[in-house]
């Protein structure tokens, strides 16, 4: 079977999924999600040590053994566990317990591996009871036979060396109706070609790096990190991520099972970035050699200001955004998310951070100030303008920061690519879509510091500095010379004429109506 038969297949088991809770009158409730993304991964998790099982090396292994020996890359579950087992016996009139206690058996198997951490010190398994979301336990009892039912129904067999491109479309179907909770903090969804773009010009094609650490502090359901990822080596790089939102890390920790990045579960948490940063060294923040963001643009943050204040990592060297009198969910929370990742980054760091394009040109104190600290340290490699409405939750203008630590030249690199893409109807609104050649130009150009009239330039850090840090690609690119099929001059002289001519009809209109209606004066 093709990937494309497999990808197919899996999408129509996630609609029986959705169809079934809509059935149940469980539809565009706080819990579906957690319903449809349990399911999801069970099945997966299901298949895939099925899967292992079977391609096993030593084949007199039984499976007990098998489960055993098997590494952190293998699920842990009993045979009683497995989907064909508990579909037999389905018609117990307490199936529904039948089932919740399989799950609470795989947790218990699998807290080492699968198990998140939120900033309190409470531990989240994989999997809730799937009683937890339901009160009536005759639904309790449909709800876990309908489930079982389709979960068996689909054959996900050797789908397992998909690689990220594949599992990244089928994540995105998986969450699409579940992403919606537009500007609040950690609810953005990174489209996968903006990530894509990302990783790609953060990305020196001719480093051979290892052990390095990826990390977002608003992570969301993990676009960027794991485009990131995969753009390095899964296998030379951890992931780390903060996210105050519980939907996003769950969806997160499906994408990373999804993408064999396991190991890096550990270095999930679920927590207040700004107020409470997790993810420390001793005393200090802990250092990344990359970071990718794309951080909440606005919201009322104004509860953590006093706390920010005294923030002991002092990361906020540029201030923190005032209060505004009358609608405080206009505080631009993204200024001190970037303050942040700068102060997150390593001696040889590199980042890459999604912010509204109107940063680029605000005068404002702060704004300002952060755009001179990244120009005079040198670390701020360019700028790219993205078109607008890409984002599912946001139609602001967004543009893309490029640092690098690094850097060794006095040089931006700025691009206006705002013109691209072609705008596409969907269901939560219009977006822009970017086609596979707009996005090999944005990569090849912005990568190699191509310049093209109206479209990039090359820029002196002395000339952005003398020019308020100004950091708006439209302040430095060379127009084309405008052609016209006429003689300038000559248009210019007859515009004169036509002037001088009205002025002097004005003026003898203007003395008519004196001499009529002002003879006195």
């Amino acid at each position: 079977m093709s990937p494309q038969e497999y990808n197919n297949k899996l999408k129509l088991m996630i609609d029986d999924l959705k169809a079934m809770s809509t059935s149940l009158g469980l539809s565009n409730t706080g819990d579906e999600y957690k319903i449809i993304s349990e399911l999801f991964t069970y099945k997966f998790l299901n298949d895939k040590l099925v899967h292992d099982f079977e391609n096993r090396r030593n084949k007199e292994e039984t499976f007990e053994e098998f489960v055993d020996f098997a590494d952190d890359e293998t699920p842990k579950m009993k045979k009683q566990h497995l989907i064909e087992n508990l579909y037999q016996k389905q018609n117990d009139e307490k199936f529904h317990k039948i089932f919740d206690k399989a799950f609470e058996e795989i947790n218990e198997l699998n807290k080492d591996i699968y198990t998140i951490e939120t900033t309190s010190g409470q531990k989240k398994p994989l999997f809730e009871k799937l009683s937890t979301y339901i009160r009536d336990e005759d639904k309790e009892l449909q709800l876990a036979k309908r489930a079982i039912n389709i979960l068996q129904k689909y054959d996900l067999d050797s789908i397992y060396n998909g690689g990220f491109d594949f599992f990244s479309s089928i994540f995105e179907y998986l969450i699409e109706d579940y992403n919606k909770d537009s500007g609040k903090y950690a609810e953005y969804f990174t489209p996968l070609f903006a990530g894509n773009i990302m990783s790609e010009i953060l990305y020196n094609d001719e480093e051979d790096v290892s052990n390095v650490k990826v990390y977002d502090p608003a992570a969301g359901s993990g676009t960027l990190l794991l485009s990131m990822a995969n753009k390095i080596g899964i296998n030379k790089c951890q992931v780390y991520s903060q996210d105050i939102s519980q939907k996003s890390t769950q969806f997160l920790r499906i994408n990373l099972i999804l993408n064999n990045l396991v190991h890096s579960l550990h270095n999930v948490i679920e927590g207040n970035t700004l107020t409470t940063p997790e993810h420390l060294d001793g005393d200090n923040l802990m250092k990344f050699d990359y970071i990718v963001s794309n951080p909440p643009f606005k919201m009322d943050y104004s509860n953590m200001i006093s706390t920010l204040e005294s923030d002991r990592f002092d990361r906020f060297f540029a201030g923190l955004p005032n209060i505004p009198n009358k609608k405080k969910s206009g505080m631009a929370i993204y200024t001190s998310f970037l303050q942040h990742i700068i102060a997150s980054l390593s001696e040889k760091g590199k980042a890459a951070v999604v912010i509204p394009t109107g940063f680029t040109t605000i005068s404002y104190n702060m704004e300002t100030e952060i755009r001179k600290f990244l120009v005079e340290k040198n670390w701020l490699t360019g700028v790219l303008h993205m078109p607008p409405n890409i984002f599912a939750t946001t139609n602001t203008s967004v543009s893309v920061l490029f640092i690098d630590k690094t850097k060794n030249d006095d040089k931006l690199f700025f691009m206006d690519a705002s013109n691209f893409g072609t705008k596409t109807k969907f269901d939560d609104g219009q977006r822009t879509i970017l086609s596979d050649e707009e996005k090999n130009i944005i990569m090849n150009y912005f990568k190699n510091r191509i310049e093209k009239k109206e479209f990039s330039v090359l820029v002196d850090k002395d000339d952005v500095a003398s020019n308020n840090y100004y950091l708006q690609a439209g302040q430095y690119v060379e127009l084309k010379p405008v052609e016209y099929d006429f003689d300038i001059d000559e248009r210019l002289k007859e515009l004169e004429d036509k002037l001088y001519k009205s002025l002097k009809e004005n003026e003898e209109l203007s003395n008519k109506i004196i001499g009529t209606f002002f003879k006195k004066k």
